[in-house]
């Protein structure tokens, strides 16, 4: 298998919009208390990355769900993208005496000061998506790796023996995700030699970053034979530019079992595979694990909420009226 990187690339510039005029927003779940404690509900301080993506709006639902079915109260911050702010985000929540932090990170490295903030107050952190290299009690996710290498596998069975080259459409820069669903990727085609990988731009999960970049990489790379891109979202993206130029022969592959892509799926179009990654299950387990730690029960370092692949055999059953695919037995 021979790589290629595109470096240099423009991306486009996309505006982050304001949830509200204040930098938190509170889910009541118990009660219209602002303060934990044994005499209160369960507090939870929630600070996520962005809200820039489905992935990450069905996220925060998920966990504002399960919140409110355990009668706990969440406060959400979103971050937009913006370790400084994520970190002020997470010194306000502190201020605000939650009982315990979930936290998804805009840089698991970034926010390192807002989990030593919430050491010293004596408040544990669970992270959500994203891990950190220390300090939180657990980490709820699912095994990118592995989802990576479940369409990896299904992107080189399609191209068969002839191979051909594949653009990779990246998520963000330095972030364990792309990390990880490249690796698994790289991984799971690296037997076949005929394969070539040309690595795009950082496009960060976002579609219209990916159409920019689809857009010259279509152009500057005729031969393409298929498309993978870091989640959905983007695949869709680069999915847009390939019809526009008239590309049905390229094939395309992405990861969280967006329903717009499941749909393309079952249509049995050029979209091949996702991964399965329901946020709101996701949100849901890290709000579960978030009351264990509370409660004093011993949770495993990494909670998986697993995965599995989602390809023209199977994505009638995963079709559906929701932003992602269902998990388990709520599919």
């Amino acid at each position: 298998m021979r790589r290629t990187r595109i470096l240099g690339m423009a991306t486009a510039t996309v505006a982050v919009a304001a949830l509200s005029a204040c930098s938190l927003s509170t889910t009541p779940g118990g009660s219209a208390g602002g303060e934990g404690g044994s005499d209160g509900p369960i507090v939870i301080g929630f600070s996520q990355a962005t809200q820039q993506s489905p992935f990450y709006v069905q996220l925060r639902e998920g966990a504002e769900q399960a919140a409110d079915e355990a009668g706990a109260e969440l406060y959400f911050a979103d971050a937009g993208d913006d370790v400084t702010k994520q970190n002020d985000d997470i010194q306000d929540l502190i201020t605000r005496q939650v009982d315990v932090l979930l936290i998804n990170p805009v840089d698991p490295k970034g926010v390192k000061a807002g989990i030593a903030a919430a050491e010293s107050a004596g408040i544990p952190v669970i992270t959500v998506d994203r891990p950190v290299p220390e300090g939180a009690a657990a980490h709820v996710g699912r095994d990118n790796k592995a989802m990576g290498a479940l369409v990896g596998e299904r992107v080189a069975a399609e191209l068969g023996d002839e191979g051909g080259k594949i653009i990779e459409i990246q998520g963000d820069a330095g972030g364990a995700v792309a990390r990880d669903r490249s690796a698994g990727f790289h991984e799971a085609v690296e037997g076949n030699d005929k394969i070539e990988i040309v690595e795009g731009p950082y496009s960060d999960y976002i579609r219209s970053n990916a159409v920019t970049a689809m857009q010259d990489l279509v152009q500057t790379n005729s031969d393409v034979k298929a498309v993978y891109a870091h989640n959905d979202d983007m695949a869709l993206g680069a999915l847009q530019v390939l019809n526009e130029n008239g590309r049905d022969d390229v094939i395309v592959a992405g990861v969280d079992g967006l329903m717009e892509a499941v749909d393309a799926i079952d249509a049995g179009g050029p979209y091949v595979a996702t991964a399965l990654n329901d946020p709101i299950s996701l949100g849901q387990v890290a709000v579960d694990t978030v009351l264990k730690v509370q409660a004093g029960e011993d949770v495993e370092d990494y909670v998986d909420a697993g995965t599995g692949l989602i390809d023209t055999d199977n994505a009638a059953d995963y079709v559906g009226d929701t932003t992602f695919a269902l998990a388990g037995d709520d599919k």
